[in-house]
């Protein structure tokens, strides 16, 4: 059910991983430590009473990452309610046998923001920083890349990735339990880092920012997704409190000012690909994910402002090579 003994396995082929391997079962098994976690059983029995299925046909490369077969209504009906106990889904969206996993987050809009504009992704290996469920460490296998390593400390989002993992059946993509931090210092083992959606909640975005760096490998490419402000060199938000309801957002600042942070941070010719203002048709309330969602985060009566009247959310993303 959890088991990544054949991930593991694949690390033996890339050299510049494979002292990292060594630590992996320690670490992962503080990640998903049920002392820490206390509804890690609960997760694990809703894995548990997934059916066994067998797809005919699998997706990784459209909107809807899945699997498709012919299965009875029964099974249909058993697979939802097993996937329904590993609520909230945040980032999708997915289809597993004519079951439609409707994320709260449009997360494909995302990445047709992007996948145009980074180098090609054919045989890399890619780090995808804060990844969620692994919605778009499946994108980038079904780009081509020859193995992608997510990493997020929130156990659900693993149980998540192991109910696709089921289904999807592919080994060289995994979902690791645990932050940045938790990567052996200078790692320079990655071809392509993406971070997306991460830089706000950290306290320091130059240590996150030098992480990512050390992560690369020479010639590597980071792909960076964060809050911005309109503005200009120097500007930035600091919020006071909460910023769209959310507790923990540090700093916002404008293109300008994260172009220079790039730089800063000792990367080298850093390109602005994309700013868009999130709108509550990506990123909403669904059956899948029941708690409020943009649309309670923003200014009823100015959509272009939060609920605290910051400007609402706006995304950059940035691509930019390590020397």
């Amino acid at each position: 059910m959890i088991d990544y003994h054949a991930f593991l396995n694949h690390l033996s082929a890339h050299p510049a991983l494979a002292d990292w391997r060594l630590e992996l079962p320690q670490q992962i098994a503080k990640g998903l430590d049920e002392s820490r976690y206390g509804d890690l059983p609960r997760w694990k029995d809703a894995l548990s009473k997934l059916p066994e299925l067998t797809p005919s046909d699998i997706t990784l490369d459209s909107s809807r990452v899945g699997v498709s077969a012919d299965i009875s209504d029964s099974q249909r009906q058993q697979l939802h309610q097993a996937l329904k106990g590993l609520h909230p889904w945040r980032k999708g969206p997915y289809e597993l046998f004519g079951v439609h996993i409707d994320t709260e987050w449009r997360s494909d809009w995302k990445w047709d923001r992007l996948k145009e504009a980074i180098s090609p992704l054919e045989g890399r290996t890619v780090l995808d920083v804060g990844c969620g469920s692994g919605y778009h460490c499946w994108r980038m296998r079904g780009a081509g890349a020859d193995l992608v390593i997510g990493i997020d400390p929130t156990p659900l989002f693993v149980m998540q990735y192991f109910a696709l993992q089921k289904y999807l059946q592919d080994d060289k993509v995994a979902v690791l339990p645990m932050g940045i931090e938790h990567l052996p210092e200078k790692l320079e083992a990655f071809d392509t880092t993406f971070s997306m959606g991460i830089l706000y909640h950290r306290r320091s975005p130059f240590d996150h920012l030098i992480a990512l760096r050390d992560s690369l490998r020479k010639g590597g490419q980071l792909v960076l997704e964060t809050l911005v402000i309109e503005g200009g060199p120097g500007e930035v938000l600091v919020p006071e409190g909460r910023y769209s309801k959310m507790g923990n957002v540090w700093f916002i600042p404008s293109t300008a000012t994260l172009e220079a942070w790039l730089k800063k941070a000792g990367f080298k010719s850093p390109r602005l690909i994309d700013v868009s203002q999130t709108s509550t048709d990506e990123q909403r309330s669904t059956e899948w994910m029941t708690f409020h969602s943009l649309a309670q985060f923003l200014d009823p009566d100015n959509p272009n402002l939060t609920i605290e009247g910051y400007p609402a959310p706006r995304r950059a993303t940035f691509v930019a090579e390590k020397p």
